[in-house]
C-alpha cells in the first residue's frame, strides 16, 4: 500500500512513501519473546528484532559499504502523514526522509522511511547522503532503537524498486536520544538478502 497526503505547512508537495500491506503483523510483545523459527527464521530475527545498526549489519554482510539514496526530504507540518501511530512521540512540526539502502555495487537491500522534528533535523543530519547511523555515530550520539512493530506483506512499489517479488519483511522502530523520541523510523528489507542470510523460514523440528 501507498500512502498519499496533502500536507497543510509545506510549500513542497511531498512525494508518496511506501508502506507494506500486511498479511501478518505483530506488536512489542511478540518482538519481545521473538518469532517460532518456523515463520522467520533466527538469522531473519537478529535482523528485523534486534536493536543494531541494520546498515552496519548490511556492510558485514555484503563485505560492501552501505550507501544511501535519498529520494525525498518532505515537510509534512503536523499531518500524521499515515504513518506508525507512533509519530506522534516525534514532535512537530515534522520532516519526512526516505531513502533506498544499497551496497556500493548499486544493488537495493531495503527502504527506509523516517520522521524528524523539522527544527532539529540538521543537527543530526549533517551529511543527509548518509545512512543515519553513520551521521549520528559522527557526532557520538548514544541512541536506543526502540523495535515496536513488525510486519510481513506487499507492497507493489517495492517489487519493482528491487525487482523481487513480495510479501516482504519490515519493522518501525523509535530512537531515543537522551531520554527523548529523536525519530520514528519505518523499515523494508529486501528478499535478495536471502543470498547471505539464507531462507526467511526454517523447517520445524
Amino acid at each position: 500500500m501507498t500512502v498519499t497526503f496533502t500536507p497543510k505547512d509545506s510549500l513542497t508537495t511531498p512525494i508518496e512513501w511506501h508502506c507494506l500491506t500486511p498479511i501478518w503483523q505483530g506488536g512489542e510483545e511478540i518482538i519481545q519473546q521473538g518469532l517460532p523459527h518456523s515463520q522467520l527464521a533466527p538469522a531473519w530475527q537478529l535482523l528485523l528484532l534486534g536493536d543494531g545498526s541494520p546498515t552496519r549489519h548490511l556492510q558485514l554482510l555484503t563485505r560492501e559499504p552501505t550507501e544511501v539514496d535519498v529520494i525525498d526530504m518532505s515537510l509534512i507540518g503536523m499531518d500524521l502523514d499515515g504513518a506508525p501511530q507512533l509519530i506522534e512521540a516525534v514532535p512537530g512540526p515534522r520532516l519526512r526522509r526516505q531513502v533506498w539502502l544499497r551496497n556500493s555495487s548499486g544493488k537495493r537491500l531495503g527502504y527506509a522511511s523516517s520522521w524528524w522534528e523539522a527544527s532539529h533535523v540538521d543537527e543530526y543530519l549533517q551529511n543527509r547522503s548518509l545512512p543515519i547511523w553513520a551521521s549520528l555515530a559522527r557526532i557520538r550520539t548514544e541512541l536506543y532503537r526502540d523495535v515496536q512493530g513488525i510486519y510481513y506483506g506487499y507492497c507493489q512499489a517495492l517489487e519493482s524498486a528491487f525487482g523481487e517479488t513480495g510479501p516482504f519483511w519490515g519493522r518501525h522502530y523509535l530512537f531515543w536520544h537522551d531520554g527523548q523520541p529523536l525519530t520514528l523510523i519505518y523499515e523494508v528489507f529486501s528478499p535478495y538478502l536471502t543470498k547471505y542470510l539464507g531462507s526467511t523460514t526454517l523447517e520445524s523440528q
